[in-house]
C-alpha cells in the first residue's frame, strides 16, 4: 500500500477529532495540474535544464503560488495542534498538590489514568506520520521539477520553528513514554507499531534518545550539552530546538539563575546554530529530566546535584548582594 493511501485511511480514523493534515492529495494535485501546463520554454533551454515539456521549471508561479502556501499554513497547524496537546497532557501527569488531584479528578470523569498513556502514545504517532507526509510531498516537488526546492523548503520551515521533529514535546512524550514503560510494563504491550522501537541509548556514556520509526524514519537525539559537554542536567529546550542544561543556557544568555532564561535580551544567540529570539519560550523538559536521573549513574547524579546547587547557591548570593547595593546607593 503506498503512503499517500496510508496516510488518508489514517487522518479518515481520526475524523472525529478533527486533526489537522497535511492536504496530500490536495497538494499531490496541484503538482499533477503543473505538469500539464505549457511553459514555454525553448529547446537550448530545456535541454540545459534536462527538461521536457511535461516537466515544471525550477521556478513555477503555478506551483510555487499555491503549493508552498498551502504547504505552510497545514505544517503551522500540525505543530500547532500537537504542541498544544502535548504540553497539556503533560501538565496532567506532572502536576502536584490540589492542582494534581483536581486534573486528575476532571480526566477521571472522562475516561481513566489509561486513555491518558494511549493519548500520549497517539500524539507521537500524529506527529510522526505528518512529519513523513511532509518528507514525501516535497521529494514529490522535487522529483517534478529537477530542483532542491523542496529541501530548501523544509531548512526555512526548520528556522520558523514548525518542522514538528524538532519540537521539544516530541522529546518530552518520548521521554514520558520510557518512564511509563518502565514503570508499568503493560504499557509496552499496548504500544503502538511507529513506537516501539524508542529507547536511551548510552554510547561511551554519552546519553542519546533513539527511535525507530515507521517507514524507516529514525529519530537520535543527542542528550549531551554543548556548552559543559555533560549529560543534560535540568535540561531546557530553546525556540530553535537545541536543548542545554539550565544553568547551562543561563550562562549563555547572561543572566542569572534568578532572572530565568525569559529575562534575556532579544539579540541573544543560540549557541549552536546562532539564531536570535529563541530565549523567548524555553521548555522546561521535565519528564526529559526524570528519564535521565533514573538512567544515569547514582554517584554521578548525586555529584551533579551537588555542584548544580552550589552554582545556583551562589548565583542567587551575587543576585541579592547587587540588589542590596543597588538600594543603598553603595
Amino acid at each position: 500500500m503506498k503512503f499517500c493511501k496510508k496516510y488518508e485511511e489514517y487522518m479518515k480514523a481520526q475524523g472525529k477529532k478533527k486533526l489537522p493534515g497535511v492536504g496530500f492529495k490536495k497538494l499531490k494535485k496541484i503538482l499533477k495540474r503543473c505538469t500539464k501546463q505549457p511553459h514555454h520554454l525553448d529547446a537550448a533551454l530545456l535541454t540545459d535544464l534536462n527538461l521536457n515539456n511535461h516537466t515544471c521549471p525550477q521556478h513555477c508561479s503555478v506551483c510555487d503560488g499555491t503549493f508552498f502556501p498551502s504547504l505552510l499554513e497545514e505544517m503551522s497547524a500540525v505543530v500547532g495542534f500537537f504542541n498544544a496537546r502535548a504540553r497539556r497532557l503533560l501538565q496532567m501527569h506532572l502536576s502536584s498538590g490540589l492542582s494534581r488531584c483536581a486534573i486528575w479528578f476532571k480526566a477521571k470523569l472522562k475516561g481513566n489514568h489509561i486513555k491518558l498513556t494511549q493519548e500520549g502514545r497517539d500524539l507521537v504517532t500524529y506527529a510522526i506520520i505528518n512529519a513523513i507526509a511532509m518528507r514525501k510531498i516535497l521529494k514529490k516537488y522535487d522529483k517534478i521539477h529537477y530542483s532542491k526546492q523542496g529541501q530548501a523548503f523544509k531548512s526555512q520551515a526548520h528556522s520558523k520553528h514548525i518542522e514538528i521533529l524538532q519540537s521539544p514535546w516530541l522529546c518530552e512524550l518520548m521521554a514520558f513514554h520510557i518512564n511509563l514503560r518502565a514503570s508499568n510494563s503493560t504499557s509496552s504491550r499496548n504500544s503502538t507499531a511507529l513506537f516501539e522501537g524508542c529507547s536511551l541509548m548510552l554510547n561511551d556514556g554519552k546519553p542519546s534518545l533513539c527511535c525507530e520509526l515507521f517507514d524507516s524514519v529514525k529519530l537520535d537525539i543527542d542528550l549531551t550539552c554543548a556548552i559543559c559537554l555533560e549529560t543534560l542536567f535540568d535540561p531546557v529546550s530553546l525556540a530553535c530546538g537545541h536543548m542545554f542544561c539550565y544553568i547551562c543556557a543561563c550562562k549563555a544568555a547572561s543572566v542569572s539563575v534568578v532572572d530565568g532564561l525569559k529575562a534575556a535580551s532579544h539579540d541573544q544567540k543560540c549557541a549552536i546554530c546562532r539564531e536570535d529570539r529563541v530565549y523567548e519560550a524555553p521548555v522546561r523538559l521535565e519528564e526529559l529530566h526524570i528519564l535521565l536521573r533514573k538512567s544515569s549513574c547514582p554517584e554521578y547524579w548525586a555529584e551533579r546535584r551537588k555542584a548544580e546547587k552550589r552554582e545556583r547557591v551562589k548565583q542567587t548570593k551575587e543576585h541579592w548582594e547587587s540588589q542590596c547595593r543597588l538600594f543603598t546607593g553603595i
